[in-house]
């Protein structure tokens, strides 16, 4: 009896003994599936309208840069704006993260030139309003990793449809296809100039209607269209550029015609227009929430350089003069905010220095993939550790170089800044600025008399210039 209680003891041991192998066995291998398909993912939060493994979240996340045109850092009633009303984008800097240190060039075109290419402009600069025949863009780089790209808005930079697709935009509608010749106060918002697919949307299509609802319109369409497929897109607003004149929330829209936009232009309806573009920007999060798909997109508003001359703001109670072209604080300094619900953390804010070379290896790091190594030098420096509040290798300074000559044949700007000092390359480097006490660079720093830490920064600064070459 004793002998068989014995071996039955023994054959229960190793009959559990066996299962539990098996359990932990199985257990490892659920752990390990459950680990390798969340590497995969942004993290374990569901998507909208979705289950706890959204397919949605299942892959590369898709990626909105949304580029306002003129709006300097004065005007978002998040950076302490007080003349506006921004809501919705008080909300992306409620729901994810601003950039109090991001930089532009002083006008436009060459920003969108930094900001598709990843390149400081003394490396691609042609001329005015031209993307260099051959050269790579962000849209390239995604499009080669598997992505749907759209462009939608001011393209200004040449080509038509030859050029937006070698750029690497399969989808687009556009205002000014072709840099030469080019009005851009005509046409670019009551009954818009529009051009898709290689053609110019009929009047039948566009009389009456207001460019900034049917360009929302066709993003919203391309974010239906792909909801199951990685996709980026850039937003590049007309708004809130002159002419100023009303948007359909303006009882004088319906009877406004268009044809005389320049001549009967009134700054009047300039606060209405960035009420317009926050509306708008408002729209795009709505088409993104719709389609399931709002979670895993990160969305960025930034713009092309500071506020219009001719407008006055109230920012943290005092009256602040748009600077775009100038290089001043105001005219360089300009918003940026982001939102990605499955992976920035609400209510961020930063000091980490932006340059708009900087957005191509960021959205590298963000779609998963290396960045290109056969685009050239690229010069950006990614901020996607910034994003997921982590650290990582953040800029120190913020490099310009700025062909002047488009319309009145001013010499070239280079400087380099950062939080607090500037230096602009002349012949005896001596135009050296602390921003913050100077924010209009009204004196120059007295060279002998610079503090030891302003020493070393300026040198670090000269050999910023002496490195930037082709």
């Amino acid at each position: 009896m004793k002998k068989y209680a014995r071996a039955f003891s023994l054959k229960f041991q190793l009959k559990i003994f066996s299962r539990v192998t098996i359990f932990m066995f199985l257990l490892m291998n659920i752990n390990g599936c459950k680990k390798d398909f969340k590497s995969t993912i942004p993290n374990e939060t569901t998507d909208d309208n979705s289950g706890p493994f959204s397919p949605a979240l299942a892959r590369q996340p898709n990626i909105i840069l949304i580029i306002g045109d003129d709006v300097g850092y004065e005007i978002p009633t998040y950076t302490g704006g007080q003349s506006y009303n921004t809501p919705n984008l008080d909300l992306m800097a409620q729901n994810g993260i601003q950039f109090t240190q991001a930089y532009c060039h002083p006008d436009g075109f060459p920003s969108r030139l930094a900001a598709l290419s990843g390149k400081y402009n003394f490396r691609n600069y042609i001329k005015w309003g031209i993307l260099p025949p051959g050269g790579h863009t962000i849209a390239n780089m995604l499009h080669d990793a598997g992505y749907a790209t759209c462009y939608v808005g001011k393209w200004q930079n040449d080509g038509g449809d030859e050029g937006i697709k070698a750029a690497g935009f399969d989808k687009y509608r556009v205002f000014l296809p072709f840099s030469y010749p080019s009005n851009q106060f005509k046409g670019r918002y009551k009954s818009p100039i529009l051009y898709e697919n290689g053609n110019y949307l009929p009047d039948s299509v566009t009389a009456g209607r207001y460019s900034e609802d049917m360009n929302v319109e066709y993003l919203s369409n391309f974010i239906h269209d792909n909801k199951k497929n990685p996709f980026f897109a850039i937003y590049s607003m007309p708004l809130i550029q002159k002419p100023w004149v009303p948007t359909p929330d303006d009882p004088e829209y319906a009877s406004w015609n268009p044809k005389f936009d320049e001549q009967n232009q009134d700054v009047k309806y300039f606060p209405s227009m960035v009420n317009y573009m926050d509306k708008k920007i408002g729209d795009v999060m709505n088409a993104l929430q719709q389609n399931g798909v709002k979670n895993n997109t990160l969305v960025l508003f930034t713009t092309d350089n500071g506020t219009n001359v001719f407008i006055h703001s109230i920012y943290n109670g005092v009256n602040r003069k748009g600077n775009k072209n100038m290089t001043t604080l105001f005219g360089i300094r300009i918003p940026l905010v982001a939102t990605w619900p499955a992976k920035i953390q609400q209510g961020q804010v930063t000091n980490t220095i932006v340059n708009f070379t900087d957005f191509l290896p960021t959205f590298a790091d963000v779609a998963g993939i290396s960045k290109p190594t056969d685009y050239g030098a690229l010069d950006g420096i990614s901020f996607y550790d910034n994003l997921r509040n982590k650290k990582g290798v953040d800029r120190s300074w913020s490099f310009c170089y700025w062909d002047n000559s488009a319309t009145d044949n001013k010499p070239m700007v280079k400087y380099v800044n950062d939080t607090m000092y500037k230096l602009y390359y002349t012949p005896l480097l001596d135009s050296f600025f602390n921003t913050k006490k100077d924010v209009k660079e009204k004196m120059k720093l007295n060279l002998n008399q610079l503090t030891p830490q302003e020493q070393l920064i300026r040198n670090e600064f000269i050999q910023v210039f002496q490195a930037m070459h082709n």
